[in-house]
């Protein structure tokens, strides 16, 4: 049964096959494509070089944080060592205990220049703002002749490792006194 309809398709010699595209336009298509992905991939090398830049930088910045969070341990303890002998004993010290104090005392002050050539620097906040990112409050004290929110003692002094906070200070902070100078703005919940 063979309709006269549905004929098999045979090519016929007056249909050309569909021309091709312009060989330079193609070669152009490729060429801004090839373009297009080397210099994404430049972006993107320039890119991990300036992360790994800053990653080296901060590598050497902060390495040696953990040894410097020990370290500074020592330096209070001596700290503390040297404070324990008020000035009355070292003037009745003979004079091997003065030059063992002498001792302590510079081994110190070099503890205290070798973490600063290694950027680990002393927060010393007594009589500054209350600082929450630099101290830490251990308790506050009444007092009524500096602004409230002033470190007024320092329980044990802080450190910072470039920008970073190694360890906050433990301070104590004047409370009831006349208000810090600040930018004239009331709190939204000023209850005092």
């Amino acid at each position: 049964m063979t309709d006269a309809t549905t004929a098999p398709e045979t090519p016929d010699a007056n249909q050309q096959p569909a021309p091709a595209a312009d060989p330079a336009a193609e070669l152009g298509k490729e060429a801004a494509e090839l373009k297009d992905r080397l210099l994404r991939t430049l972006a993107e090398m320039e890119n991990l070089r300036r992360r790994t830049e800053r990653e080296v930088a901060d590598a050497r910045t902060y390495g040696v944080t953990s040894f410097a969070r020990d370290i500074v341990g020592v330096a209070d303890s001596m700290e503390r060592a040297l404070k324990a002998l008020d000035d009355e004993l070292r003037d009745k010290a003979d004079a091997a205990v003065k030059a063992l104090l002498d001792g302590v005392e510079l081994t110190e002050r070099e503890l205290l220049k070798v973490l600063e050539k290694h950027g680990v620097t002393k927060l010393e906040p007594q009589g500054q703002k209350f600082d929450p990112n630099l101290h830490q409050a251990m308790f506050e004290l009444p007092d009524q002749s500096v602004p409230a929110g002033t470190v007024v003692q320092v329980m044990q002094p802080g450190y910072k490792i470039g920008e970073r906070v190694l360890r906050p200070a433990m301070v104590g902070v004047a409370k009831g006194g006349p208000k810090a100078a600040g930018t004239g703005e009331t709190p939204a919940n000023d209850n005092a």
